[in-house]
């Protein structure tokens, strides 16, 4: 049974200092130091998933331990996330393991089209991915680790870059990577509310989102 979606200022609310809420989801990443604490932290979240039956997505590495946590069948963020997300905490805590949330981001793809009703069907099928329930401009496989594809209406003028990449990052990470990027060689042009539009030295652009 699927509980509602929570909106970004219920989930500000929930105080989840651990946490980020990175497009429809709650990431965050625990500094581990070591495997074996880990596969700790794997194994007690697992006991904890189970008893709530509700299962986060989980990217073990050697120092660091990965979290993604949403309900699918509501297709975004519920209060079992937040519940479960407290729970996590406190495991970690419990463990000695400090959260670094800011560590964390999300890739997208888009593709820039005058008509995407037209091409969504192939990128559809050769991706193997499906379509967002809850959005229609966008195609997804939240069982795998490849990025989402979203369709952006553009006109029909000649030359434009059809793809580009966003990269949706914690909030108090976006002015960084601005800075960084545009240190590289990049250019800032322009800002919309959510998002930052930057362009490399060949004029390819990309989007930097807040989250």
């Amino acid at each position: 049974m699927s509980d509602s979606c929570l909106t970004p200022p219920e989930i500000d609310a929930a105080a989840l200092t651990d946490w980020r809420q990175i497009s429809r989801a709650l990431h965050t990443r625990f500094r581990t130091g070591k495997f074996a604490t880990g596969l700790a932290l794997v194994n007690a979240i697992g006991a904890a998933a189970e008893e709530a039956n509700h299962h986060p997505d989980l990217g073990l590495r050697y120092a660091h331990l990965n979290i993604r946590l949403f309900s699918h069948d509501a297709s975004g963020v519920t209060e079992r996330d937040v519940a479960l997300a407290r729970r996590i905490s406190e495991l970690a805590a419990g463990l000695g393991v400090p959260a670094e949330p800011t560590a964390t981001s999300v890739v997208e793809l888009a593709l820039d089209s005058p008509d995407y009703q037209r091409i969504k069907p192939f990128w559809r099928a050769v991706m193997g991915y499906s379509d967002n329930p809850r959005s229609g401009d966008e195609v997804r496989n939240d069982d795998s680790d490849l990025p989402p594809i979203w369709f952006q209406e553009s006109g029909d003028e000649e030359p434009r870059q059809r793809f580009h990449i966003d990269i949706r990052v914690p909030p108090e990470v976006v002015q960084q990577r601005i800075d960084e990027a545009v240190a590289a060689g990049g250019e800032m042009l322009y800002e919309a509310p959510t998002f930052i539009v930057l362009a490399d030295a060949d004029g390819n652009r990309v989007c930097v989102c807040r989250s």
